[in-house]
């Protein structure tokens, strides 16, 4: 019989559907399809490109029931924070069929021909890699400029979530993009490494971007690299959420309870490292405590659950074994640290835990999970010293009364983003990615959209010139 992935509901253990994997043939199929579809699309004007993806928009909004479970039901967040998802998709796609075109618009430039202008063109087909923590959003922040760009998209999710997958592809078929244009890859976990090398070093692929692991982006960056074509990473954080004396504590409290346990800690860019001035280390710590004990853990269909199980065992079992190494470091759990056994699926209780020092391993590692880390320092230069101490840089914030002086510090702090007395949060109007071993390159907004296009340069003269250039 041929390979099939079965997804499997974390919420209960039990399986939710199987699907064939796709053959090698199979995908070079897709990819000679797609490869036609483009250079038909690459002809299609912004407004023909627009409509398609203000239908995809209505399309979400119209299944927003539908696509809400199948994500909660693939991986696990509860149905509030899936409808969230749905709308945030939307809008997103309604932004880039209202900007692409003035945001890809030629662009003069001052020189001695004359005319020289920079134009903006698409690569071709380009392959996404997609993790399962937001399994609609990751898809359409990607295809909606590649797609606005002129490109075709090529979709390899996560396993676990090939429903979505398969749901993402749907809604573009039915607002009436060309077949092919945007393809899922359903390719067993086995098979990836192959087949991923195989669509990289593809010449009818013309650029890779991927949301993932360090792990995973270190693969897909070097064979990039081998093959000389654009990539795009972003990968995983342990981002700062700087707690200076003169913060509202209560507030700011509130927020980062909500912006720890959003998406059952399985987010990259949700502070992970609590770092509290010592004046008001005590109260915050007191608050974050008693509000992340008072979290609803159970079924994610059920109303007023806050926080679900984790997207699947293996990962409930490494944020298990990391709160276990960081206790036996000397951490202290304040509230948590256990599994929930008690519950069917992959359930773990949020954790807070204190006592955390630099030297640790969970200071460096990227905690993907439930479970927030608090260190208290002396005074501003010591937090910005332990907000740096992280091979990541995806994104940080400061609160303070003070917003200057929250600047100030967010500039000392190295991230791709910083949030000033807010919690750290993409936007499709803002452009979205980190530094260090956070990734490379921005998805979203201007930035995001140039990403899937050849900048190329024109200088035109209405006859040839007398001299030809001294220099080249």
């Amino acid at each position: 019989m041929p390979p099939t992935i079965a997804t499997v509901n974390p919420a209960t253990g039990a399986t939710l559907a199987e699907y064939p994997a796709m053959t090698a043939a199979q995908i070079d199929s897709a990819v000679a399809t797609a490869t036609a579809a483009q250079s038909t699309w690459a002809t299609v004007g912004f407004e023909g490109r627009s409509d398609v993806l203000r239908t995809a928009a209505a399309v979400l909004r119209t299944r927003e029931e539908q696509l809400s479970r199948l994500v909660t039901r693939e991986m696990g967040k509860p149905l509030t924070e899936s409808r969230a998802e749905i709308h945030k998709c939307a809008t997103g796609l309604e932004f880039y069929a209202v900007h692409a075109a003035s945001l890809l618009a030629d662009e003069d430039y001052p020189t001695p021909a004359d005319r020289s202008w920079v134009s903006y063109e698409p690569l071709g087909l380009v392959l996404a890699i997609m993790p399962w923590n937001f399994p609609l959003w990751q898809v359409f922040r990607f295809a909606a400029p590649a797609l606005m760009a002129g490109n075709a998209a090529l979709l390899k999710h996560s396993p676990n979530t090939t429903g979505s997958a398969l749901a993402c592809q749907d809604i573009f078929t039915d607002a009436g993009l060309p077949d092919g244009l945007f393809t899922t890859l359903v390719i067993t976990e086995a098979e990836v490494p192959t087949a991923v090398e195989q669509l990289i070093a593809d010449p009818r692929v013309g650029a890779v971007t991927i949301t993932g692991s360090e792990r995973a982006g270190r693969a897909v960056g070097a064979l990039a690299g081998r093959e000389i074509k654009k990539s795009v990473l972003e990968l995983g954080g342990s981002d700062p959420f700087v707690v200076l004396a003169d913060a509202e504590v209560e507030a700011v409290a509130r927020l980062a309870v909500r912006g720890r346990f959003l998406n059952a800690g399985q987010s990259c860019i949700s502070p992970k490292r609590f770092i509290v001035e010592t004046p008001v280390a005590e109260e915050f710590t007191r608050l974050v405590v008693e509000q992340t004990a008072a979290l609803r853990v159970g079924d994610p269909e059920a109303p007023g659950t806050d926080v679900g199980p984790l997207a699947r065992l293996d990962l409930r079992d490494d944020v298990a074994a990391q709160v276990a190494a960081a206790v036996a470091e000397g951490a202290a759990v304040l509230t948590g640290g256990h599994v929930r056994d008690d519950l069917p699926g992959f359930y773990y209780q949020p954790t807070v835990l204190a006592g955390v020092q630099p030297t640790m391993a969970i200071h460096s590692e990227e905690v993907f999970g439930p479970v927030a880390t608090i260190l208290v320092v002396d005074d501003v230069d010591e937090a910005v010293a332990v907000a740096n101490d992280t091979p990541f840089g995806l994104g940080a914030s400061v609160w303070s009364r003070n917003v200057d002086a929250a600047i100030d510090v967010g500039r000392r702090i190295t991230s791709g983003a910083c949030f000033i007395n807010a919690l750290t949060a993409s936007d499709t109007r803002m452009p979205f990615g980190g530094t260090k071993r956070s990734g490379y390159g921005r998805e979203l907004a201007a930035p995001g959209i140039r990403e899937f296009v050849n900048i190329r340069t024109w200088w035109a003269l209405d006859s040839p010139p007398r001299v030809a250039p001294r220099s080249e």
